[in-house]
């Protein structure tokens, strides 16, 4: 697991062209963290490496948004409204994550029993004196 700290907004292009460059294959990835952790900032500086040029914010009341990358659809997810993953079931997750495209996920512990066993998970933690983040995957 890579373990990067980010001390300020800058450093965000790096870790994300850093996560993207290490799994050039992959398309599913959750993104981990408590409330404020800057899952969604993260998310927005990773759309930004693959070509997202419109602007992301955040699905937590529409669940997902999806943007067109340079190469590829990327969905992002916010699953913390979310009662249970028979909701994420009923917006057609099964259907989001076996299309090809780039599914990023916030809150996946909440659907957790449906999750695929080949996700790359991405942990966000806040050092409470610092204020700095580390990213680990």
């Amino acid at each position: 697991m890579n373990s990067y700290i980010c001390s300020n907004f800058d450093e965000l292009k790096t870790i994300a062209k850093a996560l993207i460059d290490k799994y050039p294959n992959e398309r599913l990835f959750a993104f981990r963290g408590q409330m404020g952790a800057g899952k969604t900032t993260f998310i927005k500086e990773v759309c930004a490496y693959l070509g997202c040029i419109e602007p992301v914010t955040s699905p937590t009341f529409a669940i997902i948004n999806e943007y067109q990358g340079t190469d590829s659809i990327v969905y992002h997810f916010d699953f913390y409204r979310l009662k249970n993953s028979t909701e994420a079931i009923n917006i057609g997750f099964d259907e989001y994550i076996h299309s090809g495209e780039y599914c990023l996920m916030e809150w996946p512990e909440i659907i957790e029993d449906i999750l695929p066993k080949e996700i790359t998970e991405i942990i966000i933690s806040v050092d409470e004196i610092t204020n700095q983040r580390t990213f680990k995957f």
